[in-house]
């Protein structure tokens, strides 16, 4: 376990998400370990989840602190367990530029839109209100703005004429938890350059094209 890549995951609510990426390293699917689970919310159905799978599960309340003081003591103990990739899942707060400046280039986001179109809350009952006939998620690496960084993977889902909030929702969030693992593998083995906004994938760093 010692040489695995340590991933830590923010959450806020029950973590679905946050499930799939801790099964996809007990199935070997992704080499990395899950070193700790944070949520800002006290009793976040995910905290036990986490627990349940042996993951070490903390709560950093948000409530009367600022936003860098609390950030703060979650970048501390990102740090103190040499956490390498930050991945939200479904983590109800706006980073600030302190926080993405101790992990340049190392936040993950997913969403389930097909981004730019419908970001922010609700994201599934924006979709069929508007009436869109495709929707789908994003894995997006995190900047300052909301929903916005480059995108990393993308993936479709149909939107049919009978669908509700609950039944759309349950089809990207299969979809969501697939594409969450491929764009964490990804980003943790390097092989990606970033350009402008688009993430060249199969593309290293390393091959004489800096991020």
């Amino acid at each position: 376990m010692g040489d695995k890549k340590k991933i830590g995951i923010l959450i806020s609510g029950r973590g679905s998400n946050m499930l799939a990426l801790i099964e996809a390293t007990e199935r070997g699917e992704l080499e990395a370990e899950v070193a700790v689970v944070i949520s800002n919310v006290e009793g976040a159905p995910g905290l036990e989840k986490a627990r349940a799978h042996g993951v070490e599960a903390l709560v950093i309340s948000h409530k009367g602190l600022s936003r860098e003081e609390h950030e703060r003591l979650i970048v501390a103990e990102l740090k103190r367990r040499q956490v390498e990739l930050v991945c939200l899942a479904g983590y109800m707060r706006l980073l600030s530029p302190y926080f993405l400046s101790e992990f340049p280039g190392r936040v993950l986001n997913i969403h389930p839109s097909l981004l730019p179109a419908f970001p922010g809350l609700e994201a599934q009952r924006q979709a069929l209100e508007y009436g869109v006939k495709f929707s789908g998620c994003t894995v997006h690496f995190v900047d300052e703005k909301m929903d916005h960084g480059p995108i990393i993977l993308q993936a479709v889902v149909p939107v049919y004429d009978d669908d509700t909030v609950e039944t759309l929702s349950a089809r990207i969030l299969a979809e969501e938890h697939r594409l969450y693992v491929r764009a964490v593998a990804i980003v943790l083995s390097g092989n990606y350059r970033i350009e402008g906004r688009r993430v060249l994938i199969g593309r290293s760093r390393e091959a004489g094209h800096p991020a």
